[in-house]
């Protein structure tokens, strides 16, 4: 039987699922004893289940789908290549046209002198990638002291022991022997929860100039290089004060540091440009990519990098790789992602439309009870949940409780929306219409309005 085409009932689905397949980021012994939700097809931005129901996803999956769900021509496109050339390596000084394709392509997106392209499988091998490419960069150069790479607290940048180490969840370094060596953290520009009574501007600044602190901490002649994403994604969608993102780049400047923007999330058009540096002013030396280079329709990620890194690498056997470096097929579907993108207008219609229509709706959220702040940046938003918005007040329970209380009846309203702690955060594809923005906030009111009920039944709207 084929089990794709012809699937069992759900619940048999879920059994075997609980007896085989182990999930990312999941408790499997809670997980079985709820059952998996199952996802059978999508179109569009709806996603349905085994069960039929439908789920309008303001996830975009993982923060990827930007083209959205069912596109024949990237299917169309896999099909081509893997009839061509299914498969072959770039290593030993061998390469291929979707490889070549993508890469020049990428440069020409790119901003500045970010001419160049190391392929990877994802977002958490790119970043692994960085790590050994800074290094080697500075080792090149006559100074293999400098290999120190300074990140922050509560950022992510994957799941790998290089990547897991760079981002800066606590909970994640507690297991695994998490961080590696010679990576370092600072406080992250989280005005809301740590800001206290600095103005967003003046915190901005206090936050950034933690970087300058740490380097004359650790030693300048240490220091190899600093890696942030322009918007904190899986840390709450934390968009930074205006003054942040200036003072980090003129301290990394003045220090001679290499400055790594982390685009996964925030690339191919989700700040309504193609690369949030741009729509935020940076102008990093490496940019991590990966999830909006293909839409997710093939796993696909890699280091765009500039002229001067470029150069140092170029001229020594750099002694890193992946066997799926520039993989034909998922360039090639990549290419076609870049495409649709760019000639269906799709970047410049967030940046015209989309955004502002999405901010005013969102921001209608702010006036909920259970809210104290409803914010957005291009296509992605965050809610602050709390029991006094004026207070900017945590609640008095575990943190996450009221976050996953809300999470739940989004579900049962028909949307995917993820918490964060007491955040509530989305990133809808790209091609969302005004009407399918309309359904999101009223899905994400009713299931705010259920939330809050429950949570004060509960005795659980009460400040820390």
């Amino acid at each position: 039987m084929n089990m794709i085409a012809n699937h069992p009932p759900t619940s048999e689905l879920q059994a075997l699922d609980a007896a085989h397949h182990m999930h990312p980021f999941t408790h499997a012994g809670e997980l079985k004893d709820k059952g998996a939700r199952v996802i059978a097809r999508a179109n569009g931005v709806t996603l349905t289940d085994t069960d039929g129901n439908d789920y309008l996803d303001a996830m975009a999956g993982l923060w990827c789908v930007n083209i959205g769900y069912g596109r024949e021509e990237m299917a169309e496109a896999a099909a081509r290549q893997m009839r061509e050339l299914p498969y072959y390596n770039t290593f030993f000084q061998t390469t291929h046209v979707p490889a070549i394709a993508l890469a020049n392509k990428l440069a020409q997106l790119a901003p500045d002198t970010l001419n160049h392209v190391f392929f990877a499988g994802s977002g958490s091998e790119a970043n692994d990638t960085n790590i050994r490419m800074v290094r080697t960069y500075w080792a090149q150069k006559g100074h293999p002291e400098k290999n120190i790479i300074i990140s922050r607290k509560n950022a992510y940048h994957g799941s790998s022991m290089g990547s897991g180490s760079l981002g800066g969840m606590t909970f994640m370094h507690e297991q695994g022997g998490l961080p590696i060596p010679d990576i370092h953290h600072i406080d992250q520009p989280h005005w809301w929860a740590e800001g206290g009574d600095m103005t967003p501007e003046e915190f901005g600044l206090e936050r950034a100039r933690q970087l300058e602190a740490k380097i004359e901490e650790l030693g300048a002649d240490r220091v190899a290089a600093f890696i942030g994403e322009p918007i904190q994604g899986a840390g709450g969608v934390i968009i930074p004060p205006s003054t942040y993102w200036p003072e980090i780049q003129r301290i990394c400047d003045k220090h001679g540091i290499l400055l790594i923007a982390d685009e996964v999330i925030c690339a191919f058009g989700r700040t309504g440009k193609w690369f949030a540096s741009e729509t935020l002013g940076i102008r990093p030396h490496i940019m991590t990519i990966a999830k909006g280079l293909s839409s997710g329709y093939a796993p696909i990620g890699g280091s765009i990098v500039c002229d001067e890194v470029a150069e140092v690498i170029n001229n020594c056997e750099f002694a890193h790789g992946y066997t799926y470096s520039g993989h034909p097929m998922t360039c090639a579907v990549a290419l076609e992602n870049l495409r649709i993108l760019e000639e269906e207008g799709i970047v410049d219609n967030v940046a015209n439309h989309t955004a502002a229509y999405l901010a005013k709706k969102w921001a209608t959220l702010g006036d909920h009870p259970l809210v104290g702040e409803a914010s957005t940046i291009g296509m992605m938003g965050a809610i602050q949940l709390t029991p006094d918005a004026e207070r900017r007040a945590k609640f008095a329970g575990n943190e996450g409780d009221v976050g996953l209380i809300t999470r739940e009846h989004c579900f049962k309203n028909g949307l995917v929306m993820r918490h964060v702690g007491d955040r509530m955060i989305i990133s809808p594809p790209l091609v969302i219409t005004d009407a399918e923005i309309d359904t999101l906030v009223e899905r994400a009111w009713i299931a705010l309005d259920l939330a809050h009920k429950q949570v004060e039944a509960e005795g659980k709207m009460k400040a820390a």
